[in-house]
């Protein structure tokens, strides 16, 4: 259970709400007639102790017009997300304000129709502000949730209508720290497949999201249980059950999932693993962007292995040539499918690229054989992602416990990226 302290979080929620934007708002609400609520994931997250960077509300009637009288009265920009939906969005300065009219005829109707109990608390803005003791408005048990630190469904036809939920459910998980319930698991499997059909920028949002988080590993693996990882991606499917040599203990699928879950090992302790490295490396996952696609990369390293397989039989052994190439393009279409952006693009396939170099490099380096001249032409080959391919590889090694594997082969990794 997560201690939540019900008189701070409530304090927070008057804080936040004696804000100008929220006072216009409720204001310009007022003169309207209509209510509005703090919902979602601002009132989660003040729940947690932390701020939401954007503020959602749940309105009783007129939400378009409402926020087009206060993006105008703010001197902002008022932004139409869903006009069937009347959904629209305030931006002045750095606020961020998303309002949403309510998807029945009142307020617990609106958050019956949410994705998450823990998306379904309210507060009142016209009681906040008026200095009354706020009420948490939890019809369905979300508060218990978030302090059990579980995601729990709402209803299974939620997640149908936007079958979004069903990663973002994964998503949450992940960021927070948090357990999927059983019953939702289940729920969601049978509805896997209709992930495919949700807009590739959608779900590229969210997956970054999850990426970013220091628990990308588990929720990949997660994901893959209920079916969703090949939903999204359905390249990876064809490395489930791909043999490979001694050095690996592990098919290709699995080692690559492992590759992610060591490269988080890393980015959280540099130090544990670098010694001058170590602080490039922290640099490097203090930024969510730069931690996402590295991850991103460790996931499709090896996607290419299983066109290129080869099976010698003296000596016996599986081999992967030009892997690499292979699993560029394959990335790429990927990338395109889900909208990744040129720079996301452009870093991932230069990950995968250049994820060999130090292992082709390293008998030479071991045997006191490596030029200046190559090691330079392996750095140069980095085109300044030297620090996230060095993480990537120790990940990739430390992912491979083979009988095969040189008790001493990590460590060289090491020593090779600081030479």
């Amino acid at each position: 259970m997560r201690p939540l302290d019900l008189t701070r979080f409530q304090q927070a929620a008057a804080h936040l709400a004696a804000s100008l934007e929220l006072r216009l708002l409720q204001d310009l609400a007022q003169a309207r007639g209509v209510q509005v609520f703090l919902v979602g994931g601002t009132v989660r997250e003040l729940a947690l102790g932390g701020a939401s960077p954007d503020i959602d509300l749940a309105v009783s009637s007129q939400t378009l017009e409402l926020a087009q009288d206060l993006a105008r009265a703010l001197d902002g920009t008022y932004v139409l997300l869903d006009e069937g939906e009347r959904t629209a969005r305030v931006v002045a300065g750095a606020a961020s304000l998303d309002l949403a009219e309510f998807r029945g005829p009142d307020l617990t109707a609106d958050l019956q129709g949410r994705d998450f109990t823990i998306n379904a608390l309210a507060l009142d803005l016209a009681a906040l502000l008026a200095g009354r003791p706020p009420e948490l408005l939890d019809p369905l048990g979300g508060w218990a949730d978030l302090a059990a630190g579980q995601i729990r469904m709402v209803a299974a036809k939620n997640l149908a209508d936007d079958p979004l939920r069903l990663l973002r459910a994964y998503r949450f998980a992940a960021s927070h720290g948090f357990t999927v319930t059983p019953e939702t698991a289940a729920a969601i499997q049978p509805l896997a497949p209709a992930l495919s059909r949700v807009a590739g920028e959608r779900v590229h949002h969210e997956l970054m999201q999850l990426l970013a988080s220091p628990r990308a590993g588990a929720g990949l693996r997660s994901l893959d249980r209920v079916g969703l990882l090949t939903q999204i991606f359905p390249e990876l499917a064809d490395l489930k059950g791909v043999p490979q040599d001694g050095y690996h203990h592990l098919n290709v699928f699995d080692h690559s999932l492992e590759t992610v879950g060591q490269l988080e090992r890393v980015l959280a302790a540099p130090a544990a693993f670098f010694a001058d490295l170590a602080p490039e490396v922290q640099r490097l996952a203090a930024d969510p962007g730069r931690r996402a696609r590295l991850k991103l990369a460790a996931l499709f390293h090896d996607v290419g292995k299983a066109q290129v397989q080869e099976r010698r039989l003296d000596p016996p052994r599986y081999t992967f040539y030009h892997h690499e190439r292979v699993g560029v393009e394959i990335f790429q279409r990927a990338a395109r499918r889900l909208r990744c952006s040129a720079t996301q693009t452009k870093a991932v396939t230069q990950f995968i690229t250049w994820h060999m170099r130090p292992f082709l490099l390293l008998p030479l380096f071991i045997r006191g054989e490596l030029s200046l001249r190559a090691l330079g032409r392996m750095v140069q080959a980095a085109r300044g992602e030297l620090i996230g391919g060095c993480a990537l590889a120790l990940a990739d090694s430390l992912a491979g416990q083979g009988p095969q594997k040189p008790p001493t082969a990590d460590r060289q990794v090491v020593e090779l990226a600081e030479a």
